[in-house]
């Protein structure tokens, strides 16, 4: 008798909106300790780990999900380092934050996000992008090593500076088409807690 295989969890990767704020809430309730500690550079209680995500999907900059099985497990953020010259453009320096968790790692989770987050900051004007993280953070550390960061230690930090080409029209058109995918994935499919299951 033929034994079917198990089949593989959907994974996508795609843009956070408002209405994905307790999804978000839920997963950075989910981190350890230790994971929730390299994400913030440092402890951070229940209390402030609320109050961040009340905010975060609203702030300058975008976040971006890693989803399996519709469920988000890893996250990325991107935050100008300035002023935003415009809603659309982020200015020439941005700094990148990503967590994915524990049980979810070496999937390429983390990789998808750096790559993603890359693609948007290139095109709303960033030419510097810079990861920091502490210096124990090895996940981080060969992430950005892996996109080409030139990594600078300052103490018990590490900042990953990544200089992006300038965009072209066809890819300017890419990334207009991938956030018109991202935003009617996050419509038809929404996401509003960590216990979403597909349907």
């Amino acid at each position: 008798m033929a034994v079917l295989a198990r089949d593989e969890p959907v994974r996508t990767v795609r843009r956070l909106w408002p209405a994905d704020r307790d999804a978000v809430l839920d997963y950075f309730l989910r981190l350890d300790p230790e994971t929730r500690a390299s994400r913030f550079m440092g402890n951070v209680s229940e209390a402030g780990v609320r109050a961040y995500a009340a905010q975060a999907v609203t702030s300058d900059g975008l976040m971006y999900g890693a989803f399996v099985d519709r469920v988000l497990r890893g996250l990325g953020e991107l935050r100008p380092m300035g002023p935003c010259p415009s809603r659309y453009m982020l200015g020439p320096q941005a700094e990148a934050a990503f967590a994915v968790e524990r049980a979810f790692r070496r999937r390429g989770l983390g990789a998808d996000l750096f790559a993603r987050i890359a693609r948007a900051a290139r095109h709303r004007g960033v030419v510097d992008l810079h990861v920091r993280c502490l210096s124990g953070n090895g996940p981080m550390l060969r992430l950005a090593a892996k996109h080409g960061a030139a990594l600078q230690h300052a103490g018990s930090e590490i900042d990953g500076a990544l200089h992006l080409e300038s965009p072209t029209p066809f890819s300017l058109w890419y990334e207009g088409i991938a956030e018109a995918f991202d935003f009617s994935l996050a419509v038809s499919f929404p996401n509003r807690s960590g216990s979403g299951t597909a349907a």
